[in-house]
């Protein structure tokens, strides 16, 4: 049950995003200082820190999206579907510490410096 939940909650969230990237982009007609304005604010060690929630939330919907439909086209899917989100998480984690340095390196270094 909470992988049913962890997958809504993730898709409302990337939902959230892509609304306020929406959003943000389309302020470039509007008025591009104040684009540059809000671009600037995603420069941020805090924002850098949202995105690596963003990539987390990305890669689980969509490693518990392919376990979904394993569990409702295969046959033996509903039998193996508890191994199957052990193994989805498995390669959650991998793929979670494979993106620290590519999505936080930059965060890390304007705290700590170079």
């Amino acid at each position: 049950m909470w992988s049913w939940v962890a997958h809504r909650v993730t898709g409302v969230l990337i939902f959230f995003f892509l609304f306020v990237h929406v959003l943000d982009t389309a302020l470039v007609r509007v008025s591009p200082e104040a684009y540059d304005d809000v671009v600037a604010t995603y420069k941020t060690p805090i924002v850098a820190l949202l995105e690596y929630g963003l990539v987390a939330a990305i890669l689980f919907h969509a490693l518990n999206g392919l376990r979904i439909i394993a569990v409702d086209f295969w046959a033996k899917g509903p039998r193996l579907q508890k191994q199957m989100l052990w193994t989805v998480v498995g390669i959650w984690i991998v793929l979670m510490v494979g993106a620290l340095y590519p999505v936080l390196g930059h965060a890390v270094r304007d705290v700590f410096g170079s």
